[in-house]
């Protein structure tokens, strides 16, 4: 199978993105993560440009990369000087990277109106940059910026600017669709008359931006054409929208296009890698991103689910364990008899001794009333045990009360009281918090933990609401999803009512008999 080079640009491009600024020791984690997953050059960044940037080079030949070429990222000399006097050139060169990625003009009107100089001239600064750099012993990579664009408005120059830098010795050039405006034919062509007027003796690659939704199959369309190497961004975090992501090409090219990016146990640490990007970036990873999202192999219509249970392959276009993904199906009012049977396969349940059509019309009930159970299992496998003719709960709610005060001097005070009974007795506590789900939480503890011990390892993780229905403001139903934790057991539980203690009182009551049965 024929090699294409992986180029990640997560350090540089990547925090182009709004609302991304990694810290130096996240990005030194990231780098150390993308050389174990198997990327061939990880940009690091432009050392010019900022004081991170430079402590990061400074610091990343201490991560002994065993695989990824480092490089670094920077523009050709200025116009009317040497390359040598450059002091951008220089900071490139000061990087001590084994790889320089220089970006250049190919668009007549970058050219003239933003550089503010000749087409010649242009020509020289890429040339002479790149040849420089060889002459410095690196490796060189020419990033042809808006490259799409200048070949649409003028062919003949924007080649003859890849020419240049052919001719200054670079060991690939890039095509850049800046603007992300390009669709997938344009590319495709595009690229394939560039290979032809440099010849098999220069490498081309391709980089693209997601501006106009089509970043990912720009880069598959330019590799049809001959592109061997791709750059990309981990979940295409990237400028404006987004840059073409490297977690939906790289399967596309492996899985579907027969190319050779990483090794097959590689492969299966991607979604890993993604959710570990998105976790450093402090943003919340997408759930619907291919491949690697928890809802890319996720199944909700009850049709689908049965199809899936008897053929994996009738709703799946691959085995989401090859990318470290895994297949699910998701309870709801549109489920079927498959969706709960595959929960109960999860749950190692027997499924003979439980009444699963009762459950559906219930679960088709509750989410009538508010309740959503797609993100909270916990409540289908109580639903599901609670059908159970020897299922006897480990307690019984009785009574709660909330009260809320502010006194003079102590300020907001708010107690809880709960009755609980625990096979015959009943135990009566009250516990203040600092809110009325913390109380009521505190008073539930109280009350169990005498006979339990076990809650007291319990956490309550998150705390999420919901109001349905704004249209009757305060009327409307709220709804209460709680996740709970013990060691580095996860589950989560739904609750909803009109009153947003109550919705909180179901979703905790759900939550401690789930840790006392099955967490």
């Amino acid at each position: 199978m024929k090699h294409i080079y992986l180029y990640d640009t997560s350090l540089r491009d990547g925090t182009q993105r709004e609302g991304i600024s990694l810290s130096l020791d996240d990005k030194l984690k990231i780098a150390q993560r993308l050389d174990a997953f198997g990327m061939d050059y990880i940009e690091g960044g432009w050392p010019g440009s900022n004081p991170k940037d430079v402590e990061f080079f400074r610091r990343a030949p201490s991560l002994g990369l065993s695989h990824a070429r480092l490089a670094a990222f920077g523009s050709t000399r200025r116009k009317n000087s040497r390359p040598a006097d450059d002091a951008n050139i220089l900071a490139l060169l000061g990087a001590e990277t084994p790889v320089v990625t220089l970006v250049g003009k190919s668009w007549e009107l970058h050219v003239v109106d933003v550089l503010e100089t000749t087409l010649d001239e242009n020509r020289a600064m890429i040339e002479d940059s790149v040849a420089y750099c060889k002459s410095q012993g690196k490796e060189v990579i020419y990033d042809a910026e808006h490259f799409f664009d200048g070949y649409k408005a003028n062919s003949g120059y924007a080649l003859a600017t890849l020419e240049a830098a052919a001719r200054g010795g670079a060991d690939c050039v890039v095509l850049c669709d800046t603007n992300g405006g390009s669709l997938p034919w344009e590319v495709e062509a595009t690229t394939c008359a560039v290979i032809e007027r440099l010849g098999p003796g220069v490498a081309v690659g391709i980089h693209t931006h997601d501006d106009g939704g089509c970043g990912v199959a720009n880069t598959l369309g330019a590799v049809r054409a001959g592109a061997i190497q791709v750059q990309g961004t981990v979940n295409g975090y990237g400028e404006r929208v987004a840059n073409a992501n490297l977690c939906s090409i790289i399967p596309d090219l492996q899985l579907k296009m027969g190319y050779d990016c990483v090794p097959t146990e590689q492969l299966a640490g991607l979604t890993s890698l993604s959710r570990y990007v998105a976790e450093l970036a402090n943003l919340t990873h997408d759930d619907h991103l291919p491949y690697v999202g928890a809802s890319a192999f996720a199944h909700k219509g009850g049709i689908h689910v049965a199809a899936m249970l008897k053929h994996a392959a009738s709703y799946q276009h691959i085995d989401p364990q090859l990318v470290g993904n895994r297949q699910r199906s998701v309870v709801s009012e549109l489920s079927g008899r498959g969706n709960l049977v595959d929960k109960i396969q999860q749950f190692g349940l027997n499924p003979e001794s439980l009444d699963i059509p009762a459950v559906l019309e219930q679960i088709k009930q509750l989410e009538a009333q508010g309740f959503t159970f797609e993100g909270a299992d916990a409540s289908v496998e109580l639903m599901l045990r609670r059908t159970h003719p020897a299922y006897v709960p480990p307690f019984e709610m009785t009574d709660y009360t909330v009260n809320v005060q502010r006194r003079r001097g102590r300020g907001l005070i708010v107690e809880a009281t709960v009755k609980v009974r625990v096979g015959p007795k009943i135990m009566h506590t009250v516990a203040e918090g600092n809110g009325p789900v913390n109380a009521l939480d505190a008073a539930l503890r109280l009350a169990l933990t005498g006979v339990f011990p076990q809650i007291s390892g319990v956490r309550l993780e998150d705390y999420k609401v919901r109001i349905l229905d704004g249209e009757n403001n305060t009327a409307a139903t709220t709804r209460v999803l709680i996740e709970s934790r013990r060691g580095t057991r996860r589950w989560s539980t739904v609750g909803a009512s009109p009153n947003i203690i109550d919705a909180s009182w179901r979703a905790l009551a759900d939550s401690m008999e789930y840790a006392l049965i099955a967490a």
